[in-house]
């Protein structure tokens, strides 16, 4: 199913504002997961591929519009909620909409190897949690590692 959600993706309707990107976000985010059975059978290279013929699609669709501008299609890999997140905006890699701490990287690979081998997706280890103290208290709060975003130039100025 995910192989098969991935591919949907490209036909999805397809939202290209600049000036409304919460328009973009809302058309054009999609949350996808699978369970540990599929998990198990699916390789990398097969998600991977799933996803980067994803990408042509929407760059042949964008193209196909006359959209001038940049674009971007991405992916990442939202560990708290266990899924395999992706999203096309009217931006540039560096533009990207994130609050957290990110790096965007060329090579989708380790994103969908980390996916795949969640054993509890969505599940986090309270021995995994940083501890959180208040700034009043004197001590800051120390910020998870960057996340890897992999993207995808799709628009007509890649």
């Amino acid at each position: 199913m995910l192989l098969t959600w991935i591919a949907e993706v490209a036909d999805e309707p397809l939202v290209l504002e600049p000036n409304d990107r919460q328009a973009e976000l809302d058309a054009n985010t999609w949350w996808l997961s699978t369970g540990e059975g599929e998990r198990g059978s699916l390789s990398v290279s097969e998600v991977v591929a799933a996803f980067e013929r994803t990408a042509a699609v929407i760059r042949a669709r964008v193209r196909e519009r006359g959209f001038a501008g940049a674009a971007t299609f991405y992916v990442w890999h939202d560990v708290q909620a266990g899924q395999l997140r992706c999203s096309t905006l009217s931006t540039t890699p560096d533009a990207l909409p994130f609050g957290g701490n990110h790096v965007t990287c060329d090579d989708l690979g380790p994103l969908v190897e980390g996916f795949l081998a969640e054993n509890e997706p969505g599940f986090v280890d309270r021995a995994d949690l940083d501890e959180v103290h208040s700034h009043a208290q004197g001590t800051a709060r120390r910020d998870a590692g960057p996340f890897a975003v992999w993207v995808s130039s799709v628009g007509a100025s890649h």
